[in-house]
């Protein structure tokens, strides 16, 4: 493949020996940007580290691109010195909001989206990218309910928003699951739709059943193994899209490295495998 990457690991402190001396061809690693946004400190070197040995990506949870406001310049400036000092292949953020009036929420929200939102996120994005002077990846959210208001589809309104700024997507599959799932549409239909010509990277992660609800209402928990749905989902848009870096996605409940690198493997055969039949195809 073009990429040398294949597939990743999110990077846990409690894995920092194991990430920092692993092998595997193709790993590379993900970290949430906001817990380094410091000039130094242990934190900030241990990342450092993990970056000489292995490529690093930054995935964002902060900037609130579908708030109805700027980012804040100040995070933008510490993303930016950040981005500069570690070098990442890829930046990604998510379709969604976090902040009113300067208050910082605890979640990713959804919105309506109106041809308002677009030109707001659009615009949102080009200064994103203007102050990292690089593209960043835009991920499809998960839904819990439905949102009255909506102009536009999600995958047309994502593909609006590459058009617009030359931003690339980050399709999340497990995101898709759970949102087809909650809402009630096709799973297959939505990936049918998205605009997979734009995707710089794809996650995978592990969800559970609501306590109350049950399987009605699934919560993208990242605190499981990958659902063997999830897994035949992936194989059918890499088998569309050749091989694209992904990254399994662990957050809460976290196993035994040795168990996270299995997952990781598994991606990294079905993108080999990928791989050879775009070789064998060409």
């Amino acid at each position: 493949m073009a990429s040398p990457l294949t597939a990743g690991l999110g990077l846990k402190p409690q894995h920092y020996d194991e990430a920092l001396h692993c092998t595997a061809t193709g790993l590379w690693w993900e970290v949430h940007p906001e817990n380094y946004l410091a000039d130094g400190g242990p934190r900030l070197a241990w990342l450092e580290a993990i970056r000489a040995r292995h490529p690093v990506a930054l995935h964002g949870v902060s900037l609130s691109l579908a708030a109805d406001a700027p980012p804040d310049a100040a995070h933008l400036a510490r993303l930016a010195a950040l981005a500069r000092r570690v070098e990442p292949v890829i930046i990604s953020e998510h379709l969604a909001w976090s902040t009113w009036r300067g208050q910082y929420l605890p979640d990713l929200l959804p919105f309506p989206r109106t041809h308002a939102a677009l030109q707001r996120i659009a615009d949102n994005i080009a200064r994103t990218q203007d102050a990292l002077q690089r593209p960043i990846a835009i991920e499809n959210p998960t839904h819990y309910l439905h949102i009255d208001g909506h102009d536009w589809a999600e995958t047309d309104f994502l593909a609006e928003l590459v058009q617009r700024t030359s931003c690339t997507l980050l399709l999340d599959v497990n995101n898709v699951y759970i949102s087809a799932n909650n809402l009630g549409f096709s799973a297959q239909a939505y990936l049918d739709a998205f605009p997979l010509h734009a995707v710089a990277e794809i996650h995978l992660a592990g969800h559970h059943a609501d306590p109350v609800h049950g399987d009605a209402l699934l919560i993208d928990s990242h605190d499981a193994s990958i659902a063997p749905a999830v897994w035949a989902l992936y194989e059918q848009v890499i088998a569309r899209t050749g091989p694209v870096p992904t990254l399994i996605e662990r957050d809460d409940n976290l196993p035994a490295f040795s168990e996270l690198l299995a997952e990781r493997d598994q991606a990294h055969n079905a993108l080999t495998a990928a791989q050879s039949e775009e070789a064998a195809c060409s």
